[in-house]
């Protein structure tokens, strides 16, 4: 049975945004999975440096982001030296770059940095801007406004309910 970083069992949670949560919600992940998405970096010592983050705290999310299968570990070795491993982001992590994206864009249109925005998002052929956004099936573009998110018949009812009758006493 898989375990989320609470402790709780993975089946134990209801929620894909808890669940998600317990993988890359813990300071640090995000940002190695930017440096991997964005910039395709791969090795240990250069997630260390361009991030700053100690090697305890980098080896813990390294790990945890393999045993969640976002990224796959391999061992390299360079001439001379032992051998270590680098880091690649699986299919399963490569889908992380919309939501990467997706907090860079609000951050670029909520919290800009005063001397502009740092990185751009834009078709792979470099000849256009590209936006985040809700889009149907269809194909046709929705104001977030305009959505909404609702309870499938998976969703434990009886779980919030009683989750609510919980709190308001």
């Amino acid at each position: 049975m898989s375990q989320g970083k609470s402790g709780k069992s993975l089946e134990d949670m209801f929620c894909s945004i808890e669940r998600t949560l317990s993988v890359v919600g813990e300071r640090w992940t995000l940002l190695i999975l930017r440096e991997s998405l964005l910039s395709e970096t791969v090795k240990f010592a250069d997630f260390e440096k361009l991030l700053g983050i100690a090697p305890n705290i980098l080896g813990d999310r390294l790990n945890t982001l393999v045993a969640a299968g976002l990224m796959e570990k391999r061992e390299y070795r360079e001439d001379g030296l032992r051998a270590r491993f680098s880091y690649h982001p699986t299919p399963k992590g490569e889908q992380l770059k919309l939501v990467l994206a997706a907090l860079q864009q609000w951050g670029d249109d909520n919290m800009p940095p005063a001397r502009g925005v740092t990185m751009a998002r834009e078709t792979a052929d470099g000849q256009s801007p590209v936006r985040v956004q809700f889009v149907t099936e269809e194909g046709v573009v929705q104001d977030p406004e305009s959505v909404r998110i609702i309870p499938t018949d998976a969703y434990p009812f009886d779980l919030r309910a009683k989750r609510l009758v919980d709190a308001a006493s």
